[in-house]
């Protein structure tokens, strides 16, 4: 990121988001992305634990008792029995992306100040509330 943006830059009005999970990522190096997103007012970092497809599965319940990765894609697949990575986004209307971020809400509840520590939280929908308020969805 630091690279692009240096190579790039950004506009006023732009913002750099990292999306990461707890799957890939060490606590240490999310540290030190957190610390490059406080940086800088217009950086972001949203964080999925234990994977990113905790933020998928929010679209569609409440992720309740999810204890590992492994749970989290099981479950998911119940409601998107197709998925590998990759998403139709047909499959995702405005409705149901609201009460994803609304579920992601509530389990970010007091408000984590870096990233969710515990598996079954998410801070992606501060990106996505960004992006619905901006217009850009």
């Amino acid at each position: 990121m630091k690279n692009y943006l240096n190579k790039e830059g950004l506009k006023k009005t732009d913002e750099a988001w990292i999306v990461i999970d707890m799957d890939e990522w060490s606590s240490e190096q999310i540290t030190q992305i957190y610390e490059w997103s406080k940086s800088k007012e217009n950086y972001g970092l949203a964080v999925s634990n234990p994977m990113f497809e905790f933020w998928l599965l929010l679209h569609f319940e409440d992720g309740t008792k999810i204890a590992s990765a492994k749970e989290c894609l099981e479950r998911l697949k119940r409601h998107l029995p197709e998925y590998r990575k990759g998403i139709d986004i047909r499959k995702f209307t405005s409705e149901i992306i609201h009460n994803a971020v609304r579920r992601a809400k509530q389990r970010d509840n007091p408000m984590c100040v870096d990233w969710p520590r515990a598996i079954g939280g998410t801070t992606v929908y501060r990106l996505v509330e960004k992006l619905i308020i901006s217009g850009d969805y």
